[in-house]
């Protein structure tokens, strides 16, 4: 049961740290819980956590612990690279559509809507969610 439930727990700290942390910078709303990107990473910290509690019941020589190591991997590179880079497109689009000249008989914001901008992760936040994964790992695997 910790296998599903210490990764859970993880995310939902990360997830939670990253709406007080934003809630500072921005206005306050819960759709920041569940936001793609921002400090500290869930993504990582699910996976991080995934693969540690594995490691630590299972081995690090095991089937399992090298399934849920490449799966972080990819996760993680996922959160870093592909989706970041398409946050950067996101930023492109938006500032091509604003430059267009909008008429009355055609919205720009009808035909263009605005998109994403901020779906990705930097090194630095995957590296903090990925430390809550560890820790909430460890620390459940000595409680359990």
């Amino acid at each position: 049961m910790s296998y599903l439930i210490l990764p859970l727990i993880a995310a939902i700290i990360a997830q939670t740290a990253k709406f007080f942390i934003k809630s500072n910078q921005e206005k306050l709303s819960f759709k920041i819980i569940t936001s793609y990107s921002g400090m500290p990473s869930g993504h990582a910290a699910l996976v991080t956590a995934l693969v540690t509690i594995i490691g630590l019941k299972q081995g690090i020589f095991s089937p399992l612990f090298a399934v849920s190591l490449v799966f972080a991997i990819i996760v993680i590179r996922d959160a870093v690279g592909i989706r970041r880079y398409l946050g950067e497109h996101g930023r492109m689009l938006n500032e091509l559509v604003s430059d267009l000249k909008e008429e009355p008989d055609m919205p720009l914001d009808k035909n263009y809507p605005k998109v994403l901008e901020k779906i990705g992760h930097t090194p630095a936040q995957v590296a903090v969610g990925a430390l809550i994964g560890l820790a909430v790992s460890l620390i459940g695997f000595w409680i359990l």
